[in-house]
């Protein structure tokens, strides 16, 4: 479904003006004319135009496993639908180890785990950190994830966010490690795999989406990540050549 390629090294001016993991990973905000920019809105075209009798409301988001940058990719798709005018909302449903809190750098003290124990509504733990796109963080690390995701307490929780929203991505552990991808795949629409071009295996990729489809869910497509281009490829695909300020 969509090939990001790694992002050519900042210049100097733009490492002095990358704070933190917002800037060096959000590359939809950071530098929305350069090569991976467009790549996200050519992942979003490929979601929003060829499912338009059924489109995916409810797209899982996993991988095969650590360190493909499923996260990353989640994060930027969601940015990318949002300022394509879609309301969107990036649910982090990593119970075991969620991160999107840090890449949007928002405070992870109540989320989705509050309104799943009957304390707050959803829309009292989600943040707007760009306009159009609301942010669900975890909230408290549960102890029993697996349980949790495969209750009816979950399932009523999608169910009455799906009208909510143009679409719901939900970030995931990766699938070759715990079953709770497997569990959300049920419930979604859809799910995208993300796989590192520079370290994952195609046996591993094979073996996820076997995984997922023994479970019934609609896998989407894959998405290649950290593909290398050279220097002058990155400036040539980039968006009319141009550069963020």
């Amino acid at each position: 479904m969509g090939i990001i390629p790694r992002r050519a090294k900042p210049n100097r001016t733009q490492e002095k003006n990358d704070q933190g993991v917002f800037f060096r990973s959000l590359v939809t905000i950071q530098d929305p004319y350069g090569a991976a920019s467009e790549a996200y809105r050519m992942l979003r075209t490929n979601i929003l135009y060829p499912f338009t009798d059924a489109p995916p409301k409810i797209i899982v988001v996993t991988s095969a496993d650590v360190g493909e940058g499923k996260t990353t990719v989640c994060a930027n798709l969601g940015v990318a639908l949002a300022q394509a005018g879609k309301s969107a909302l990036i649910a982090d449903c990593d119970f075991r180890k969620p991160a999107m809190h840090k890449l949007f750098e928002l405070r992870n003290i109540i989320g989705i785990m509050n309104v799943l124990v009957g304390e707050r509504s959803i829309q009292e733990v989600y943040e707007e950190p760009v306009e159009g796109l609301q942010v669900a963080t975890m909230g408290p690390i549960p102890p029993n994830p697996a349980e949790i995701l495969g209750s009816q307490r979950f399932s009523e929780f999608l169910t009455s966010i799906r009208e909510e929203f143009d679409y719901i991505l939900i970030d995931t552990p990766p699938v070759g490690r715990v079953t709770d991808p497997a569990i959300l795949a049920t419930q979604g629409d859809g799910v995208i795999l993300v796989v590192n071009a520079q370290n994952t295996h195609k046996d591993d990729v094979q073996r996820s989406v076997r995984s997922l489809q023994a479970v019934g869910a609609h896998v989407l497509g894959t998405v290649m990540n950290n593909v290398k281009v050279s220097q002058r490829e990155y400036e040539y695909y980039s968006y009319s050549g141009k550069t963020s300020s």
